[in-house]
Protein backbone atom coordinates (compact mmCIF):
# COMPACT_ATOMS: atom_id res chain seq x y z
CA UNK A 1 0.00 0.00 0.00
CA UNK A 2 1.45 3.63 -0.96
CA UNK A 3 2.22 6.31 1.81
CA UNK A 4 2.45 9.50 0.48
CA UNK A 5 3.50 10.48 4.26
CA UNK A 6 6.62 8.64 4.48
CA UNK A 7 9.67 10.69 4.36
CA UNK A 8 12.15 9.21 1.71
CA UNK A 9 15.97 8.93 1.77
CA UNK A 10 17.85 10.66 -1.26
CA UNK A 11 21.51 10.05 -1.35
CA UNK A 12 22.72 13.49 -3.58
CA UNK A 13 25.64 12.84 -6.20
CA UNK A 14 27.14 16.34 -6.83
CA UNK A 15 25.53 19.68 -5.79
CA UNK A 16 27.22 21.00 -2.90
CA UNK A 17 28.31 24.27 -2.41
CA UNK A 18 30.00 25.18 -5.49
CA UNK A 19 27.32 23.85 -7.54
CA UNK A 20 24.73 26.21 -9.36
CA UNK A 21 21.79 23.78 -8.26
CA UNK A 22 22.80 21.82 -5.33
CA UNK A 23 21.36 24.25 -2.48
CA UNK A 24 17.97 24.74 -4.51
CA UNK A 25 17.40 20.87 -4.79
CA UNK A 26 18.23 20.67 -1.06
CA UNK A 27 15.93 23.21 -0.06
CA UNK A 28 13.14 22.15 -2.10
CA UNK A 29 13.45 18.74 -1.06
CA UNK A 30 13.47 19.71 2.54
CA UNK A 31 10.57 22.12 1.94
CA UNK A 32 7.66 19.62 2.35
CA UNK A 33 8.99 17.31 5.13
CA UNK A 34 8.69 14.92 1.83
CA UNK A 35 12.51 13.85 1.43
CA UNK A 36 15.52 13.63 4.14
CA UNK A 37 19.29 14.13 2.18
CA UNK A 38 21.06 11.17 4.08
CA UNK A 39 23.89 10.70 1.94
CA UNK A 40 26.24 11.97 -0.54
CA UNK A 41 29.31 12.97 -2.57
CA UNK A 42 28.79 16.45 -3.44
CA UNK A 43 32.27 17.05 -4.53
CA UNK A 44 35.80 16.02 -6.06
CA UNK A 45 36.71 18.48 -4.16
CA UNK A 46 37.20 17.37 -0.20
CA UNK A 47 36.88 20.13 1.36
CA UNK A 48 33.82 21.36 0.12
CA UNK A 49 32.48 17.88 0.12
CA UNK A 50 32.61 18.12 3.88
CA UNK A 51 31.68 21.69 4.32
CA UNK A 52 28.03 20.88 2.16
CA UNK A 53 28.03 17.91 4.08
CA UNK A 54 28.29 19.78 7.69
CA UNK A 55 25.62 22.48 6.03
CA UNK A 56 23.29 20.25 5.61
CA UNK A 57 23.56 17.56 8.61
CA UNK A 58 24.86 14.73 6.75
CA UNK A 59 26.40 12.50 9.10
CA UNK A 60 31.13 11.47 8.43
CA UNK A 61 29.79 7.53 8.13
CA UNK A 62 27.38 8.91 4.90
CA UNK A 63 29.52 11.22 3.57
CA UNK A 64 32.08 9.33 0.25
CA UNK A 65 34.67 11.02 -2.07
CA UNK A 66 33.30 9.64 -5.29
CA UNK A 67 30.23 8.32 -6.20
CA UNK A 68 30.67 5.07 -7.33
CA UNK A 69 31.35 4.22 -3.79
CA UNK A 70 28.19 6.32 -2.72
CA UNK A 71 26.21 3.92 -5.04
CA UNK A 72 28.08 0.99 -3.64
CA UNK A 73 27.74 1.64 0.42
CA UNK A 74 24.18 3.28 0.22
CA UNK A 75 22.54 1.40 -2.61
CA UNK A 76 20.57 -0.56 -0.12
CA UNK A 77 19.68 2.05 2.34
CA UNK A 78 18.05 5.15 0.69
CA UNK A 79 15.29 5.80 -1.87
CA UNK A 80 16.68 7.25 -5.14
CA UNK A 81 20.11 9.07 -5.61
CA UNK A 82 19.75 12.73 -7.10
CA UNK A 83 22.08 13.37 -10.29
CA UNK A 84 23.38 16.95 -9.81
CA UNK A 85 26.76 16.74 -11.77
CA UNK A 86 27.31 19.01 -14.76
CA UNK A 87 25.09 17.44 -17.53
CA UNK A 88 28.00 16.16 -19.77
CA UNK A 89 28.73 13.76 -16.68
CA UNK A 90 25.22 12.15 -16.20
CA UNK A 91 25.81 9.35 -18.45
CA UNK A 92 28.11 7.11 -16.53
CA UNK A 93 25.95 8.35 -13.69
CA UNK A 94 22.34 7.07 -15.01
CA UNK A 95 23.35 4.21 -16.71
CA UNK A 96 25.29 2.48 -13.85
CA UNK A 97 22.52 3.29 -11.85
CA UNK A 98 20.11 2.25 -14.49
CA UNK A 99 21.89 -1.67 -14.39
CA UNK A 100 21.99 -1.60 -10.55
CA UNK A 101 18.05 -1.10 -10.92
CA UNK A 102 18.12 2.22 -8.64
CA UNK A 103 15.46 5.19 -8.58
CA UNK A 104 16.86 8.21 -9.77
CA UNK A 105 16.17 11.89 -9.85
CA UNK A 106 18.14 13.94 -12.19
CA UNK A 107 18.77 17.39 -12.61
CA UNK A 108 17.72 18.55 -16.27
CA UNK A 109 19.06 18.25 -19.26
CA UNK A 110 19.09 14.56 -18.86
CA UNK A 111 21.94 14.19 -20.93
CA UNK A 112 24.06 15.84 -23.89
CA UNK A 113 21.73 14.49 -26.87
CA UNK A 114 20.33 11.96 -29.11
CA UNK A 115 23.40 9.70 -28.83
CA UNK A 116 23.61 8.98 -25.02
CA UNK A 117 19.65 9.00 -24.76
CA UNK A 118 20.21 5.82 -27.07
CA UNK A 119 22.95 4.37 -24.47
CA UNK A 120 20.23 4.90 -22.13
CA UNK A 121 17.79 3.19 -23.53
CA UNK A 122 19.95 0.51 -23.78
CA UNK A 123 19.51 -0.44 -19.95
CA UNK A 124 16.27 1.36 -19.81
CA UNK A 125 13.22 -0.57 -18.72
CA UNK A 126 10.24 1.26 -18.10
CA UNK A 127 7.88 -1.35 -16.22
CA UNK A 128 11.08 -1.40 -13.35
CA UNK A 129 13.06 1.49 -13.44
CA UNK A 130 12.20 5.23 -11.72
CA UNK A 131 14.01 8.14 -13.72
CA UNK A 132 12.89 11.46 -13.16
CA UNK A 133 13.63 14.62 -14.75
CA UNK A 134 13.77 17.68 -13.33
CA UNK A 135 11.70 20.42 -14.79
CA UNK A 136 10.84 22.77 -12.04
CA UNK A 137 8.98 25.51 -14.13
CA UNK A 138 6.15 23.82 -14.40
CA UNK A 139 6.14 23.58 -10.69
CA UNK A 140 4.90 27.17 -10.82
CA UNK A 141 0.78 27.39 -9.45
CA UNK A 142 -0.29 29.90 -12.60
CA UNK A 143 1.13 27.67 -14.76
CA UNK A 144 -0.45 24.43 -13.59
CA UNK A 145 -3.52 26.70 -13.35
CA UNK A 146 -2.96 27.70 -17.11
CA UNK A 147 -2.56 23.87 -18.20
CA UNK A 148 -5.91 23.43 -16.56
CA UNK A 149 -7.52 26.28 -18.58
CA UNK A 150 -6.22 25.33 -21.66
CA UNK A 151 -7.64 21.73 -21.02
CA UNK A 152 -10.72 22.82 -20.01
CA UNK A 153 -11.17 25.16 -23.31
CA UNK A 154 -11.28 27.85 -21.76
CA UNK A 155 -8.87 29.74 -24.68
CA UNK A 156 -10.94 27.55 -27.08
CA UNK A 157 -9.23 25.74 -29.84
CA UNK A 158 -5.50 26.40 -29.40
CA UNK A 159 -3.65 27.81 -32.33
CA UNK A 160 0.21 29.25 -31.13
CA UNK A 161 2.18 29.35 -28.63
CA UNK A 162 5.58 31.16 -28.00
CA UNK A 163 8.11 30.72 -25.49
CA UNK A 164 11.09 32.77 -24.62
CA UNK A 165 13.91 32.05 -22.10
CA UNK A 166 16.21 35.26 -22.75
CA UNK A 167 19.34 35.87 -19.91
CA UNK A 168 22.26 38.07 -19.90
CA UNK A 169 24.94 35.58 -17.91
CA UNK A 170 27.20 35.70 -20.99
CA UNK A 171 27.26 39.55 -21.08
CA UNK A 172 26.46 40.64 -17.79
CA UNK A 173 27.44 37.87 -15.18
CA UNK A 174 25.01 37.42 -12.44
CA UNK A 175 26.51 38.93 -8.61
CA UNK A 176 24.99 36.26 -6.20
CA UNK A 177 25.56 37.43 -2.69
CA UNK A 178 27.98 39.92 -3.68
CA UNK A 179 30.25 37.63 -5.62
CA UNK A 180 30.42 37.44 -9.35
CA UNK A 181 29.60 33.99 -10.78
CA UNK A 182 30.76 33.59 -14.25
CA UNK A 183 29.83 30.36 -16.04
CA UNK A 184 30.83 27.07 -15.57
CA UNK A 185 33.19 25.81 -18.17
CA UNK A 186 31.31 22.70 -19.34
CA UNK A 187 28.49 25.56 -20.46
CA UNK A 188 31.13 27.28 -22.95
CA UNK A 189 31.62 24.61 -24.98
CA UNK A 190 28.58 22.84 -27.00
CA UNK A 191 27.82 18.86 -27.20
CA UNK A 192 26.16 17.23 -30.17
CA UNK A 193 23.12 19.56 -29.13
CA UNK A 194 24.20 22.76 -28.41
CA UNK A 195 24.46 23.71 -24.60
CA UNK A 196 21.94 26.53 -24.86
CA UNK A 197 19.33 24.72 -25.88
CA UNK A 198 20.78 22.06 -22.76
CA UNK A 199 20.35 24.76 -20.07
CA UNK A 200 17.49 26.92 -21.33
CA UNK A 201 15.72 25.09 -24.38
CA UNK A 202 14.76 21.93 -22.42
CA UNK A 203 12.48 23.79 -20.19
CA UNK A 204 10.90 25.55 -23.32
CA UNK A 205 10.29 22.25 -24.62
CA UNK A 206 8.71 20.77 -21.64
CA UNK A 207 6.34 23.88 -20.64
CA UNK A 208 4.80 23.36 -24.35
CA UNK A 209 4.49 19.69 -24.35
CA UNK A 210 3.38 20.13 -20.14
CA UNK A 211 0.52 22.63 -21.55
CA UNK A 212 -0.42 21.28 -25.38
CA UNK A 213 -0.14 17.54 -24.36
CA UNK A 214 1.36 17.00 -27.47
CA UNK A 215 5.16 17.72 -29.34
CA UNK A 216 6.17 19.88 -32.26
CA UNK A 217 6.96 18.02 -35.73
CA UNK A 218 9.11 19.96 -37.45
CA UNK A 219 11.50 23.37 -36.88
CA UNK A 220 13.59 25.80 -38.85
CA UNK A 221 15.87 27.63 -36.71
CA UNK A 222 18.37 30.35 -36.41
CA UNK A 223 21.80 29.83 -34.13
CA UNK A 224 24.07 32.79 -33.42
CA UNK A 225 27.00 34.24 -31.20
CA UNK A 226 27.22 37.35 -29.93
CA UNK A 227 29.19 36.39 -26.59
CA UNK A 228 32.97 37.11 -26.06
CA UNK A 229 33.08 33.30 -26.43
CA UNK A 230 33.99 32.18 -30.03
CA UNK A 231 32.10 28.99 -31.43
CA UNK A 232 29.51 29.09 -28.95
CA UNK A 233 25.89 29.19 -29.68
CA UNK A 234 24.66 31.81 -27.20
CA UNK A 235 21.02 33.04 -28.57
CA UNK A 236 18.62 30.48 -30.67
CA UNK A 237 15.41 31.51 -32.90
CA UNK A 238 13.15 28.51 -33.65
CA UNK A 239 10.40 28.12 -35.33
CA UNK A 240 7.67 25.48 -34.87
CA UNK A 241 4.88 23.68 -36.33
CA UNK A 242 2.57 20.81 -33.97
CA UNK A 243 0.04 18.74 -35.16
CA UNK A 244 -3.48 20.13 -35.25
CA UNK A 245 -2.55 23.34 -37.23
CA UNK A 246 -0.70 24.65 -34.43
CA UNK A 247 2.13 27.07 -35.09
CA UNK A 248 4.93 28.13 -32.29
CA UNK A 249 8.58 29.69 -31.52
CA UNK A 250 11.25 29.48 -29.14
CA UNK A 251 13.96 32.10 -28.25
CA UNK A 252 16.63 31.33 -25.82
CA UNK A 253 19.51 33.36 -25.05
CA UNK A 254 22.42 34.40 -22.66
CA UNK A 255 23.51 37.72 -24.62
CA UNK A 256 19.90 39.43 -23.99
CA UNK A 257 21.55 42.55 -21.86
CA UNK A 258 18.71 43.44 -19.23
CA UNK A 259 17.21 39.93 -18.78
CA UNK A 260 17.75 38.31 -15.64
CA UNK A 261 15.15 35.49 -16.74
CA UNK A 262 13.23 36.27 -18.78
CA UNK A 263 10.82 33.23 -19.16
CA UNK A 264 7.70 33.65 -20.69
CA UNK A 265 4.84 32.02 -21.96
CA UNK A 266 2.05 33.26 -24.26
CA UNK A 267 -0.56 30.93 -25.93
CA UNK A 268 -3.44 31.74 -28.11
CA UNK A 269 -6.31 29.96 -28.83
CA UNK A 270 -9.60 31.19 -30.97
CA UNK A 271 -11.85 32.06 -27.38
CA UNK A 272 -9.11 33.64 -26.02
CA UNK A 273 -5.42 33.90 -24.62
CA UNK A 274 -2.93 33.89 -21.90
CA UNK A 275 0.44 35.53 -20.28
CA UNK A 276 2.28 34.26 -17.49
CA UNK A 277 5.72 35.83 -16.88
CA UNK A 278 8.25 34.08 -14.70
CA UNK A 279 9.29 37.32 -12.60
CA UNK A 280 5.78 37.70 -11.92
CA UNK A 281 4.85 34.19 -11.38
CA UNK A 282 1.56 34.36 -9.06
CA UNK A 283 -0.04 36.57 -12.19
CA UNK A 284 -2.11 35.08 -15.01
CA UNK A 285 -2.41 37.28 -18.00
CA UNK A 286 -6.01 36.04 -19.40
CA UNK A 287 -7.96 38.13 -22.75
CA UNK A 288 -11.05 36.71 -24.21
CA UNK A 289 -12.48 37.68 -28.06
CA UNK A 290 -15.62 39.46 -26.00
CA UNK A 291 -13.15 42.29 -24.91
CA UNK A 292 -12.82 40.82 -21.50
CA UNK A 293 -9.57 41.25 -19.95
CA UNK A 294 -8.25 39.53 -16.59
CA UNK A 295 -5.66 39.43 -14.39
CA UNK A 296 -6.02 35.75 -11.81
CA UNK A 297 -3.72 35.44 -9.13
CA UNK A 298 -4.09 33.00 -6.42
CA UNK A 299 -6.69 35.19 -4.57
CA UNK A 300 -8.81 34.86 -7.72
CA UNK A 301 -11.39 32.14 -8.87
CA UNK A 302 -8.74 29.95 -9.06
CA UNK A 303 -9.59 26.31 -10.64
CA UNK A 304 -6.92 24.19 -9.68
CA UNK A 305 -4.32 26.51 -8.17
CA UNK A 306 -6.78 27.16 -5.16
CA UNK A 307 -5.01 23.94 -3.73
CA UNK A 308 -3.80 24.06 -0.07
CA UNK A 309 -0.25 23.09 -1.47
CA UNK A 310 0.51 25.93 -4.03
CA UNK A 311 -0.77 28.04 -0.87
CA UNK A 312 1.69 27.67 1.79
CA UNK A 313 1.44 31.40 2.22
CA UNK A 314 -1.47 33.85 1.38
CA UNK A 315 -1.75 35.79 -1.86
CA UNK A 316 0.09 39.07 -2.05
CA UNK A 317 2.97 36.52 -1.05
CA UNK A 318 4.11 35.33 -4.47
CA UNK A 319 5.30 31.87 -4.32
CA UNK A 320 8.86 31.69 -5.87
CA UNK A 321 11.54 29.68 -7.69
CA UNK A 322 12.16 27.24 -4.74
CA UNK A 323 8.45 26.75 -4.05
CA UNK A 324 7.91 25.34 -7.28
CA UNK A 325 10.49 23.14 -7.34
CA UNK A 326 9.28 22.19 -4.19
CA UNK A 327 6.05 21.37 -5.75
CA UNK A 328 7.75 19.60 -8.08
CA UNK A 329 9.33 17.05 -5.37
CA UNK A 330 5.97 16.89 -3.89
CA UNK A 331 4.93 15.18 -7.23
CA UNK A 332 8.32 12.90 -7.59
CA UNK A 333 8.06 11.83 -3.55
CA UNK A 334 4.42 10.34 -4.88
CA UNK A 335 5.18 8.98 -7.59
CA UNK A 336 8.03 7.58 -6.43
CA UNK A 337 6.27 5.99 -3.08
CA UNK A 338 3.41 4.43 -6.00
CA UNK A 339 6.47 2.82 -7.61
CA UNK A 340 8.11 1.50 -4.36
CA UNK A 341 4.64 -0.06 -3.77
CA UNK A 342 4.76 -1.67 -6.74
CA UNK A 343 1.33 0.56 -8.29
CA UNK A 344 1.04 2.06 -11.94
CA UNK A 345 2.59 5.84 -11.35
CA UNK A 346 0.27 9.23 -13.15
CA UNK A 347 2.95 10.88 -14.40
CA UNK A 348 0.56 14.03 -14.18
CA UNK A 349 3.79 16.24 -13.30
CA UNK A 350 6.76 13.88 -13.46
CA UNK A 351 8.23 13.53 -16.59
CA UNK A 352 11.39 11.80 -17.83
CA UNK A 353 13.08 9.82 -20.93
CA UNK A 354 10.04 9.91 -23.02
CA UNK A 355 10.10 13.55 -22.82
CA UNK A 356 13.90 13.69 -22.26
CA UNK A 357 14.11 12.12 -25.67
CA UNK A 358 12.26 14.70 -27.48
CA UNK A 359 13.22 17.59 -26.50
CA UNK A 360 16.75 16.53 -27.47
CA UNK A 361 15.77 15.52 -30.89
CA UNK A 362 13.78 18.58 -31.40
CA UNK A 363 17.11 20.72 -30.92
CA UNK A 364 19.24 18.12 -32.68
CA UNK A 365 16.23 18.84 -35.64
CA UNK A 366 16.90 22.67 -35.13
CA UNK A 367 20.87 22.02 -35.40
CA UNK A 368 20.07 20.25 -38.87
CA UNK A 369 17.96 22.78 -39.92
CA UNK A 370 20.74 25.80 -39.22
CA UNK A 371 22.96 23.31 -41.23
CA UNK A 372 20.34 22.68 -44.21
CA UNK A 373 18.80 26.33 -44.43
CA UNK A 374 15.07 24.41 -44.06
CA UNK A 375 12.90 22.76 -42.01
CA UNK A 376 13.64 19.33 -40.88
CA UNK A 377 11.31 16.72 -39.63
CA UNK A 378 11.96 16.06 -35.77
CA UNK A 379 12.50 12.36 -35.00
CA UNK A 380 9.92 10.86 -32.71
Amino acid sequence: MNDNNKQLKLAFIGGGNNSAVGYVHFAASQLDNKFAVVAGAFSRDPDENRATAQRWGVSKQHLYNNWEELVEQEKDHVDAFVILTPTPHHIKVITKLLRANLPIICEKALVTGPTEVAEIEACYDKNKHFLAVTYNYSGYAMVRELKHLVKQGALGTIQKIHLEMPQEGFRRPPDIAGRSSMPQAWRLKDFEVPTICLDLGVHLHHLSTYLLEIEPTETIAQFTNHSQYPNLIDDVNMLLNYPNNIRGSMWMSKTAIGHRNGLQIRIYGDKGSARWFQLNPDELELNYNNGRREILDRAGQCEYANQFRYNRMKPGHPAGFVEAFSNLYSDIHMELSLFKAGERKNKDYVFGLEQASHGLNLFLAAKLSVISGSWEQIEV
